[in-house]
């Protein structure tokens, strides 16, 4: 029988599932850091009979999600063709919302095991069945809970339900064939996510023969996190272990469950169990805090805990004011003692954190961030990028502005337009071809004209002399780094090109130029990481790699345990940890939490899909059917109760102390609940709010 160990955070589960782990020697898997996609995977690699399989991540997954689709935007499938198909459908008319919602969709769809086939199914059954018989639209409640902007959309008659209906079921066929696609690029390329590694495994193990030996192999198993397993997951430890999972120990809470719109089904796995062992013990969270946490959460206060621990909070008049307040806070701390790793800033995402790493590197206090980071987006990363370009293809002028305009040349605007304009003594011959034809409003000189005035032209009077020794200096190394190119791999060649062609960002031995230093050490990382995946790569095919990575939300930052400095996580990559100092900053409605935005379209079993958008001959800009899901299924408000406990599980992070910071006027918390409010409004004994009391010191850390 399964069982499950489960209690409030900080109240040791994990410990106590360690070690019932180390009585029979087996180790113990987590969902949140990608350990039990990997079993799943080694299952496959160790039993499958299909041949070796390589695992990619999702940003490689939706780029073969992409080209899958390429036949839908070139209007290439028959049913398209001959008009069995109406391409005006939901969506569409945006092709990159379009893609990334359906590929949000087939991932979910995947794990919950619902096949192309089931799914199209599935969705026609529902679009006949609301259709056919469809609610009554004009109910008061359905009315009132629907914006003004959208009322209309339930003003609907015969002909526009027809209308309508016709419209999803060509959507359906759409995705239907878009799924079907992609699992088999899939398995013509050979290559699979930890997504479909799961579901894959599940699917082998109905094999008696491979069963006997995977359970042989793994007599037991022990999973940490487990309220944030899916449907996918669940279904292979069933195929493992059997219905009731005999064998296996979980360890999670319910209440820190922040993923269930990703597709965590922490109902499901829990009941399961046959064997519970609650942990009641509080051995982290402060009485405070707790008392905090469970008011957000709309449980009873706790009688007793841990009596030590300090919650504060904080509203400032302007985002600048919050972030000094949160820098002079942390430096306050490490003027106390404490451990810079002990010390962290945990947001919903980190995407757009900047200010807070600048205001904390204003006063010398070294910071690493992990978690929903794109790397490729950082200033620093895109300097050394830039270089890569400018020695691959110096005609890439987006690249070359940002060298000649950033720290290593520091050219002047008057003397980038000069750069840019026909060079006082142009050669005929540099243009030769391009003369032949004829001029007009677009002149195919301008696409070359800035890296042949860098790269060739000797400049005159309209440089400054400074200004053409920088130039004339920078064509040097850009030609010993061609040279280099074939002497060094690639990452031996980023770090020749960084060293001598980086300018060093603040003093030596300050937390700005370490901060540097690490940034760059991720980005030789990524090109180590790349170069021994791709043996024959060239600079050209990893600066593609980069260029489509450079624009999605499917990237993240490992964070890096060896380094002595304040963390700056998102909730997702904190999961687990424990610190003495957490602060929270920029607790407001549509930062943390964020805004319950829909997909373009959603899915329910029973409802099938459900267009937003009411394309086509449409009075109104949303579906009824999407109007009246809204109502029915209430996801905006399940939606803020994962935002929630996703702040709750961010308070619980700390042994000592949390900070909670806004900026700003709070909004009513009408879409998005305003916790910072929230706790100002609840008055527990022994918060302390500062938001008119505090004055800025502009303090400094100096590190001993």
């Amino acid at each position: 029988m399964m069982r499950l160990i489960s209690g409030m955070a900080g109240c040791g589960k994990s410990t106590r599932l360690r070690e019932v782990a180390a009585r029979t020697g087996q180790i113990v898997y987590r969902t949140a850091d990608g350990t039990f996609e990997r079993f799943a995977f080694d299952l496959l690699r160790g039993f499958a009979t299909d041949g070796q399989r390589e695992l990619i991540d999702e940003v490689d997954a939706s780029a073969l999600f992409e080209r899958a689709a390429e036949p839908l935007f070139k209007m290439e499938w028959a049913d398209l063709i001959d008009s069995r198909i109406d391409p005006e459908v939901p969506g569409l008319r945006m092709p990159q919302r379009f893609l990334e919602a359906a590929f949000r969709l087939i991932r979910k769809l995947h794990d919950a095991g619902i096949t192309p086939s089931s799914f199209l199914d599935l969705a026609l059954k529902g679009a006949a069945g609301f259709y056919a018989r469809p609610p009554n639209l004009a109910h008061p409640d359905l009315l009132y809970s629907t914006k003004d902007a959208y009322r209309n959309s339930l003003d609907v008659d015969a002909s526009e339900l027809q209308r309508q209906y016709r419209r999803e079921v060509d959507l359906a066929k759409i995705l239907e064939r878009l799924y079907r696609s992609y699992l088999e690029l899939l398995v013509e390329r050979g290559c699979l996510t930890g997504t479909d590694a799961i579901v894959e495994a599940a699917e082998m193990l109905r094999s008696a023969g491979t069963l006997a030996a995977a359970r042989a192999k793994f007599p037991s198993f022990f999973l940490d996190d487990a309220q944030e397993l899916t449907a996918g997951g669940l279904r292979l430890l069933q195929a493992l272990y059997g219905e009731k999972l005999d064998g296996v120990v979980l360890a999670g809470d319910s209440q820190s469950a922040t993923g269930t719109f990703e597709g965590a089904r922490p109902d499901r796995v829990f009941a399961v169990a046959a064997q519970r062992e609650v942990c009641t013990e509080q051995h982290r969270v402060p009485l405070m805090i707790e008392r905090a946490a469970r008011h957000l959460l709309g449980n009873e206060p706790p009688a007793t805990g841990l009596e030590s621990g300090q919650l504060t909070l904080f509203r400032a008049t302007t985002p600048r004011a919050e972030e000094a307040f949160i820098a002079e806070q942390v430096v306050d701390f490490l003027k106390d003692g404490a451990d810079p790793r002990s010390i962290a800033l945990l947001f919903r995402s980190v995407q757009n954190i900047r200010a807070y790493e600048e205001a904390l590197w204003a006063r010398n206090v070294d910071v690493q961030v992990a978690g929903d980071l794109n790397l490729f987006t950082v200033p620093d990363v895109l300097d050394a990028l830039a270089l890569l370009w400018n020695v691959y293809d110096p005609f890439a002028h987006d690249w070359l502005l940002r060298t000649l305009s950033g720290r290593l040349l520091g050219l002047s605007d008057a003397t980038l337009v000069a750069l840019c304009a026909e060079p006082e003594n142009a050669q005929g011959v540099l243009f030769e071809e391009i003369e032949s034809e004829p001029r007009g409003r677009w002149d195919r000189r301008r696409d070359v004209r800035l890296g042949w005035n860098v790269m060739r032209v000797e400049h005159g009077s309209n440089l400054t002399p400074q200004a053409r020794d920088r130039i004339v200096g920078f064509r040097v190394l850009l030609e010993q780094w061609k040279e280099d190119r074939k002497r060094y791999g690639l990452a031996g060649l980023a770090r020749k090109i960084f060293s001598e062609g980086l300018a060093r960002v603040g003093d030596p031995e300050t937390a700005r130029a370490t901060s540097q230093l690490r940034y760059l050490g991720r980005l030789v990382h990524r090109i180590e990481l790349y170069g021994q995946q791709h043996q024959d790569a060239t600079l050209g095919d990893f600066l593609e790699y980069v260029s489509a990575r450079m624009n999605t939300n499917l990237e993240a930052c490992e964070a890096q345990d060896d380094d002595n400095c304040v963390r700056i996580l998102s909730i997702d990559a904190a999961r687990g940890a424990e610190f003495d100092h957490v602060m929270l900053p920029n607790v407001r409605a549509g930062s943390f939490p964020r805004y319950y935005v829909p997909d373009a379209f959603l899915f329910s079993p029973s409802l099938g899909m459900i267009a937003k958008e009411n394309v086509g001959d449409a009075r109104a800009a949303r579906t009824a059917k999407f109007s009246y899901y809204m109502f029915r299924a209430k996801t905006r408000d399940l939606y803020n109760q994962e935002e929630r406990r996703a702040f709750v599980y961010g308070m619980r992070r700390t042994r000592k102390s949390c900070v909670v910071t806004a900026s700003e006027r709070p909004t009513r918390g009408v879409a998005a609940p305003e916790f910072l409010t929230e706790l100002q409004a609840a008055r527990i004994p022994g918060i302390v709010d500062i938001s008119d009391r505090w004055n800025p010191s502009n303090a400094v850390w100096r590190a001993q």
